[in-house]
């Protein structure tokens, strides 16, 4: 009988894993909250969740209880079949696209990740429009994810230049641009794909209305408006999903991240009458849609909405920014609700060597981009964590400067 090899390590294993990530600084054993704790038992403040996952924090009560319950009853059955989650979850993910307007009632499919709910709706636009208007117009910076459709919708070249040539039907415009999006909506055109903010360009934030003037463009033309919500939606911003700020509504929406507080799963939605250009055998996956995931997501919603955590997300997200602002060496916060970018001036460190030495100190952070510093806490973060990272945060920009010089340590 052929047996395999033993590890002899962890430092070893970790040569086991494909260097798709830079080498990790530390091993996180466990979560309670917004606190995280390392294989050395140290403890940290987590202010990325799981970059905008965990939005109630590390093993919430409900959500665990939830998918302990579900473990013992059914794990998998496979989308051949029904099971008895499936349904009242998209009932309720229908529920909260819908929050903002008085659209009739849309339709779900789930799946495992962000990136597959941008795939699903990248192929729903292509068989609802068809081969002569299969052109997707996306915004410079944004970001949809990492498998070949969703990076050939993402308007970063530097995450795709490896892997040409990307599948096509892709035009990419400046985001906020709204002159030069209308001239990009040409005949071959089916639809718009738009992030509210552009989490992973930095936090960016479009001009106030942005959202309202693609929608009209949108429709002026008959061309599907796509929002993906996957870092944005259930309530990081301040409202169940970013487009409800302009009491927008899309024809297709995805969301994923937070969907499951760390379960994986995603969604994507779009109205009755684009989802029925889906039949039978156009799309599918093994696991989307699972009980344990499912169970997880019913939980994180109920949660979500008897806590009222939209608006503890606008409550702290104006503590937090207005803490953030008035940190030396920061020269701007950019961001909605408990997605924010920290701008630093240039008299600090670099934005990587500013997140290193928030983990040090015991603060995770990350930097989406050159001279960004991203933070998202837990949608229940308290006050007092709000000024625990705050004070973290501006000793070590007060650390990493040289007063006498002016000029990064």
């Amino acid at each position: 009988m052929t047996t395999l090899p033993r590890s002899h390590g962890a430092a070893e294993a970790r040569s086991f894993v494909m260097p798709t990530y830079a080498p990790a600084p530390v091993r996180l054993v466990r979560g309670d909250g917004p606190w995280v704790w390392d294989d050395g038992g140290r403890r940290y403040l987590d202010f990325i969740s799981g970059l905008a996952v965990t939005s109630l924090g590390h093993c919430h009560p409900a959500v665990v209880t939830a998918l302990a319950d579900q473990a013992a009853r059914l794990w998998h059955v496979s989308n051949l079949y029904l099971n008895a989650l499936t349904e009242p979850l998209a009932e309720r993910v229908d529920r909260v696209v819908r929050l903002a307007t008085t659209t009739e009632p849309g339709r779900v499919f789930f799946t495992n990740s962000g990136a597959e709910a941008n795939e699903a709706a990248i192929k729903l636009v292509r068989r609802h429009c068809g081969p002569r208007r299969n052109t997707i117009v996306s915004a410079l910076g944004s970001f949809h994810g990492r498998t070949l459709g969703a990076l050939a919708a993402t308007g970063q070249p530097s995450k795709s230049e490896a892997f040409l040539p990307l599948p096509e039907g892709f035009v990419h415009v400046p985001f906020g641009d709204l002159d030069t999006l209308e001239r990009a909506l040409g005949p071959s055109v089916g639809a718009v794909m738009v992030e509210p903010v552009q989490g992973e360009a930095g936090v960016v934030v479009p001009p106030p209305g942005y959202l309202r003037e693609v929608r009209r463009l949108c429709d002026e033309r008959g061309v599907l408006m796509v929002v993906d919500e996957v870092q944005t939606g259930l309530c990081r911003t301040g409202a169940w999903l970013a487009s409800h700020h302009e009491q927008v509504q899309p024809d297709v929406v995805t969301v994923a991240k937070a969907l499951g507080n760390g379960m994986p799963i995603g969604a994507c939605w779009a109205t009755a009458e684009v989802s029925a250009s889906f039949r039978p055998g156009d799309h599918g996956t093994t696991f989307g849609g699972q009980p344990l995931a499912a169970a997880a997501a019913l939980a994180t919603l109920d949660t979500m909405e008897r806590e009222h955590v939209a608006e503890r997300a606008a409550s702290s997200g104006a503590a937090l920014r207005g803490a953030l602002e008035a940190v030396d060496g920061v020269s701007a916060v950019r961001g909605a609700g408990l997605l924010l970018g920290v701008v630093l001036d240039r008299a600090a460190p670099a934005a990587p060597e500013v997140a290193r030495r928030c983990l040090d100190k015991g603060l995770l952070v990350n930097c989406p981009a050159p001279g960004v510093i991203r933070m998202a806490p837990s949608l229940l973060v308290e006050e007092q964590q709000v000024r625990l990272a705050c004070d973290i945060f501006a000793d070590v920009l007060r650390d990493g400067v040289d007063r006498s010089g002016g000029s990064p340590l």
